[in-house]
């Protein structure tokens, strides 16, 4: 357990608790093994730059990726999105330390034997409180340029994406495979119905009138005589429900001289 103070005036300690992260060779490429520190128990007030900032001392950080609840990391090819991708995280987490090499995480772990280390310093304060909350506003505030700026670009990402897939379909379409089969696709002279729900509801839709045409209603006697039935059926039904209503409301009378 590595013990550590929010700042120079507590007094109480919290506990972190470190291990090395150990895993099958290529479980997970983003936390290489021997050179990751697992951490558990981290507050939420100690964020990847503080854990940067305490382990700096063993040995360069190459990077610190905080989660909710442990689980194989994904390689990042490219930056997240600053706009789409904030995810906020609640209570504590869990932390992976990825050192540039295996001897800093032998070190980070003989660090339990030294006091408490400080999280928030004068040279690197962490905000809370009413500072915290005006930089979480000021973070949210969406520069429109920055944000139409990689809406363009993601759009244009997709578009070349979309305009690949069609070539290849194109190039594709009709050409036998290996076993000699042809791949039919909705794309054609006559392209099939669309499997979504509301193109199910029109063809049921549809049906429903084609019988109600074909249907003849009342055209044998026991058809007549059981629609008479079923009118008579509704009638005292209703007759009997305004019956009661009239009760009630004869109930609920009260008197009002004005």
């Amino acid at each position: 357990a590595l013990a550590v103070r929010f700042a120079e005036r507590q007094r109480s300690h919290h506990c972190l608790l470190v291990k090395e992260h150990q895993v099958r060779e290529g479980a997970d490429a983003a936390h290489p093994p021997r050179r990751t520190l697992f951490v558990l128990n981290v507050p939420p007030y100690c964020g990847p730059d503080s854990l940067s900032r305490l382990f700096s001392r063993c040995g360069h950080v190459q990077s610190v990726d905080i989660c909710d609840k442990p689980g194989p990391g994904e390689k990042k090819d490219k930056l997240a999105s600053k706009f789409f991708d904030n995810k906020t995280l609640k209570g504590f987490q869990v932390a992976y330390v990825v050192f540039r090499k295996p001897a800093a995480v032998q070190a980070a772990k003989a660090l339990s034997q030294e006091g408490p280390l400080l999280i928030s310093t004068e040279s690197h304060p962490v905000k809370t409180g009413i500072k915290k909350w005006i930089a979480s506003y000021e973070a949210s505030i969406v520069d429109p340029k920055e944000l139409k700026a990689e809406v363009d670009a993601y759009m244009q990402d997709y578009d070349k994406k979309v305009a690949e897939e069609e070539a290849k379909a194109a190039m594709e379409e009709g050409v036998p495979d290996e076993e000699g089969w042809v791949k039919v696709t909705r794309k054609g002279r006559k392209p099939g119905l669309p499997r979504t729900e509301a193109a199910n509801l029109r063809v049921l839709e549809k049906e429903r009138r084609k019988r109600a045409r074909k249907e003849l209603l009342n055209f044998y006697a026991w058809q007549h005589r059981e629609t008479k039935r079923e009118h008579i059926a509704q009638l005292r039904k209703k007759f009997e429900e305004d019956k009661q209503r009239i009760a009630l409301m004869r109930a609920q009378r009260k008197f009002r001289p004005y």
